[in-house]
């Protein structure tokens, strides 16, 4: 089952950290770790076991913060068609987390229809509001799926930003209306002069791309929901928003890395709010503490739903075998498939693999039930690895 090198390590007494990324389309971090923990619990109760969530995606990272013992705060804001939401931000100290998710992510759709014309990110920007008035000085935005591909138009809005057309009214919510923008008024905003503002996810993206769907657009699904005409409204309504937001401080961003990401929402932090980019699983790991929880265990689990030469470009199974191969501690990952090497395998410090593939071809069914399959996998991992 396991591939690579799978000599166990040293026996030990140490904790066993689960350090996940999500199941893309299966399941998020958190969950992941709890499979993982539940089927370890299950066939090691005598070993300790600790949970770490790593969402190199920026999906889900309040929650992983919070997992990881960050205060988890509440607040009501703008869902991505307006009803109001619950969303969850994680703060330590002056140090907030707030996830775009939690106000905007496709899941908040009612139906799940997908709405990319009108679909907001306004709550993401009262989430940000909320941050800063719990005193945060610096903040985390995670930038992952959004259902709103609107630039983060609606960010600034939700920040006390405006948004007019030529006769002075304020716009309407969604990327399509954004056709119509003539200014923007930001004397609303508050002054993040003295507030670190930092993006999180998967933050490589341009605004605009190439000619076609709008790099912005394509993740908030709008090449396959909005059709043609639709996909040509966003383009142009997502050009206008550069456009005006652009001249108004005098700054370029829409080809910035990042600048697509969150539907957008990654443009109008770094062209209006003044943020900073940090890609890759190095900073999450970091925030969310990992060395001092690796320190002592006598095994790391860390994985993603496709284990593949992405997965060496960042992502949270290469720098948690990174950053554990520091202390000597082994590296283990679960997967939905494996598609690396064993020599790729053996560079990236990673030193056996367990897939779901080999306990369920059925690639459907293997998605739909993650969870138990898991749960199975360690079962093997504590066979070979904790003796």
């Amino acid at each position: 089952m396991a591939s690579a090198d799978n000599t166990p390590g040293p026996g030990g007494r140490g904790h066993v950290l689960l350090a996940s990324d999500r199941f893309k389309g299966s399941l998020s971090a958190a969950a992941v770790t709890r499979h993982l923990a539940a089927g370890l619990r299950r066939v090691r109760p005598d070993v300790p076991v600790v949970e770490l969530p790593v969402p190199s995606s920026g999906d889900g990272l309040a929650e992983a913060a919070v997992a990881a013992g960050w205060r988890r705060v509440e607040a009501e804001v703008s869902g991505p068609v307006g009803r109001p939401v619950r969303a969850v931000l994680a703060v330590e100290r002056d140090t907030a987390v707030v996830d775009l998710g939690e106000a905007c992510a496709p899941r908040l759709l009612p139906g799940g229809r997908p709405r990319p014309l009108t679909a907001t990110s306004l709550g993401a920007g009262q989430l940000l509001g909320h941050a800063l008035r719990g005193g945060a000085r610096r903040i985390v935005l995670a930038l992952g799926a959004s259902a709103a591909a609107d630039g983060g138009a609606g960010l600034v809005q939700g920040l006390g930003g405006r948004l007019l057309d030529a006769a002075g009214r304020d716009l309407p919510p969604g990327g399509a209306a954004l056709r119509s923008l003539h200014a923007v008024d930001l004397r609303g905003l508050p002054d993040l002069s003295r507030v670190e503002l930092v993006l999180a996810g998967d933050v490589t993206g341009a605004l605009l791309g190439r000619a076609g769907t709008p790099a912005a657009a394509r993740e908030a699904g709008a090449d396959a929901d909005a059709g043609r005409d639709g996909v040509r409204t966003l383009d142009a309504g997502l050009r206008r928003w550069a456009d005006v937001a652009e001249a108004a401080v005098r700054r370029s961003a829409r080809d910035r890395p990042g600048a697509g990401a969150g539907g957008g929402a990654g443009f109008a932090a770094l062209a209006l709010l003044g943020a900073t980019p940090r890609p890759g699983a190095g900073f999450l790991l970091d925030l969310l503490g990992f060395a001092g929880r690796a320190r002592g265990a006598r095994l790391v689990v860390t994985g993603e739903g496709a284990l593949d030469t992405r997965t060496l470009r960042g992502r949270t199974p290469a720098g948690v075998a990174r950053s554990a191969a520091r202390s000597g501690t082994p590296v283990v990952a679960v997967t939905g498939r494996r598609g690396l090497t064993g020599e790729q395998l053996r560079r990236s410090r990673i030193q056996a693999v367990y897939a779901l593939a080999d306990i369920e071809r059925d690639v459907g069914r293997s998605m739909r039930h993650a969870g138990p399959l898991l749960e199975q996998l360690t079962v093997a991992i504590a066979d070979e690895w904790l003796p």
